[in-house]
């Protein structure tokens, strides 16, 4: 049942309108942008519906197709804090739009994703099909910029996720069959088509039948970390520097972090091992985009998955055994976690011709090293597609 019969369902009454935003899955550029990295990444062909209508009295109900309760509050009082739940996404969302312009419509909202939650920057498509939502019964035209930035303080300062504006990015300003080449330290982007000669690729989605969301996680921890090391970095150099929330592994030169890397506590240096490393495949990978070389670009992805388990130390037992099994795997170029890499699913990039000896070799694999997991995991082949549409 699609979002628009849900929303009839639970409402009573057809929907205004759906509103769309697609999953993104990152290649390469994983755990890098919070401290202002460059990042790549694609829009996919699946995503978050949200079927919509106005509420003239300014309330908002929302209601979604994974949680059984729904939630509400008014657009003429947003929440000040986050609750604990799903919603708080939206009620962040609310709040942020609300700063900005002077909302008088609620709406009710019934939202729908395609696959499971955990890996595909599921909470910013979610925030992002509402804001879309919430920003048309209120006659309001956000840019493509201004999604990005309120999605992402929605998400960093209202639920409290110390997140970059990765996902946001990929899933505003994706564009079919074109990488998104984004430096998150200026926000200055390129869509690097396709290369003509590049063979076939598709996106194999492996879900691991455990989900997660980034709350209760160690995601923050891991950011602390990596910026505890940049600070550190700069009071050994000299460098000036300033509040610890502001400061970023971007500003401190590698060449800084090798002089003074053995000085840093061991878990410190390995985080920003991963993110010096990261930084390094990224333009590694753009210029083997644009050869046309997906054999070179899937082999860094890989890189970046090993790095993510080692230097970063993400990624439960059931993703890690999932990358074990696509490194051997014919047909798949390459691939990494998705995403945080706490539970979640595993992304890669795969020969199209070879999808279905890819997943059946993938899942006999996987069921032998958990079987009770055989009716909650999945696999899905996707395609890249264009952002949200504004």
């Amino acid at each position: 049942m699609n979002a628009a019969e849900l929303f009839e369902r639970t409402y009573q009454h057809e929907p205004d309108g759906v509103s769309f935003c697609p999953y993104r899955v990152c290649p390469l550029g994983a755990h890098v942008d919070h401290n202002l990295g460059k990042i790549t990444g694609f829009a996919i062909d699946k995503g978050i519906y949200a079927a919509y209508a106005a509420d003239e009295s300014g309330a908002v109900t929302v209601a979604s197709a994974q949680f059984d309760t729904r939630q509400s509050w008014s657009v003429h009082q947003p929440p000040k804090c986050k609750v604990g739940d799903w919603a708080d996404y939206l009620r962040g969302a609310t709040k942020v739009l609300k700063k900005q312009f002077p909302l008088e419509r609620g709406l009710r909202v019934m939202m729908v994703g395609d696959l499971p939650i955990g890996g595909l920057s599921s909470s910013a498509a979610v925030i992002i099909s509402f804001l879309s939502a919430l920003c048309r019964v209120n006659d309001v035209h956000l840019t493509k910029r201004q999604m990005v930035d309120f999605a992402l303080e929605a998400e960093h300062d209202f639920v409290e996720v110390a997140c970059g504006k990765l996902d946001q990015s990929c899933e505003v300003f994706g564009k079919k069959d074109q990488l998104l080449y984004l430096d998150t330290k200026d926000d200055s982007y390129e869509l690097l088509s396709k290369p003509s000669g590049m063979k076939p690729f598709g996106i194999g989605i492996f879900f691991s039948g455990v989900e997660r969301n980034l709350i209760g996680t160690k995601y923050n921890m891991r950011v602390d970390e990596a910026r505890s090391a940049a600070y550190e970095l700069m009071a050994y150099a000299g460098m000036e520097y300033g509040k610890f929330s502001e400061t970023n592994l971007r500003d401190v030169p590698y060449e800084v972090f090798l002089q003074y890397r053995d000085r840093l506590p061991e878990t410190f240096r390995r985080r920003a091992e991963h993110w010096y490393g990261e930084y390094d495949r990224v333009e590694k990978g753009v210029e083997a985009w644009k050869k046309g070389d997906i054999e070179a670009f899937g082999a860094l992805s890989f890189e970046s998955g090993a790095s993510s388990i080692t230097k970063w130390e993400t990624g439960s037992p059931e993703l890690k055994t999932i990358y074990e099994i696509m490194l051997s795997t014919d047909g798949i170029y390459g691939g990494r976690f998705s995403g945080a890499g706490f539970k979640g699913c595993c992304m890669a990039l795969v020969d199209p011709e070879k999808w279905e000896s890819i997943r059946a070799k993938v899942q006999t694999e996987y069921f032998k090293a958990f079987p009770e997991l055989e009716n909650k995991y999945s696999a899905c082949l996707c395609a890249s597609a264009d952002g949200v549409l504004l």
